[in-house]
């Protein structure tokens, strides 16, 4: 399974912010799309992500305001990001390595995307949900043992 496959089934709805942007309209924006990150974007370009982890951490800084910060401040600036090609177990480790719960899909320098751990989590446990339908259907079917091998019955 790829990246792609989860873009498709997720849809291409992306929220961004701009990195000059005051944190808290970041905020308030998370909080009415019941959203974890953002992708931070200036002149077309992807600079950062912006998440649930950095906005926490600003706040407990700031003595738990987000005051006069800007996204710029705070976000992280080298995101990991894929490619729609990608693997998705390939993405699960990199997630897992860096502690990332959200990752930009690019494909070259045009954002795609971006999916979150959930959305791994939830492909991989229904590609198996699927796969363990599939394996007990067939089990469910398997000819009897020896009925294969009983000669036919002449019934006249």
């Amino acid at each position: 399974m790829k990246v792609a496959d989860i873009l498709r089934v997720k849809g291409g709805t992306l929220y961004t912010v701009s990195p000059d942007q005051p944190l808290s309209i970041a905020v308030d924006t998370m909080a009415e799309r019941d959203i974890g990150s953002l992708v931070v974007i200036d002149h077309s370009d992807v600079v950062g992500m912006l998440t649930f982890r950095e906005v926490i951490l600003a706040i407990v800084k700031n003595g738990g305001t987000v005051g006069t910060t800007t996204v710029r401040s705070v976000m992280d600036d080298h995101p990991l990001s894929c490619t729609p090609e990608t693997e998705i177990d390939e993405v699960r480790r990199m997630m897992l390595e860096r502690h990332a719960r959200y990752m930009p899909v690019m494909t070259q320098r045009t954002l795609m995307g971006v999916i979150s751990f959930y959305d791994v989590a939830k492909a991989v446990v229904d590609s198996q949900d699927f796969e363990n339908r599939m394996l007990k259907a067939y089990i469910r079917d398997w000819p009897e043992e020896g009925a294969a091998h009983q000669p036919a019955r002449n019934i006249s």
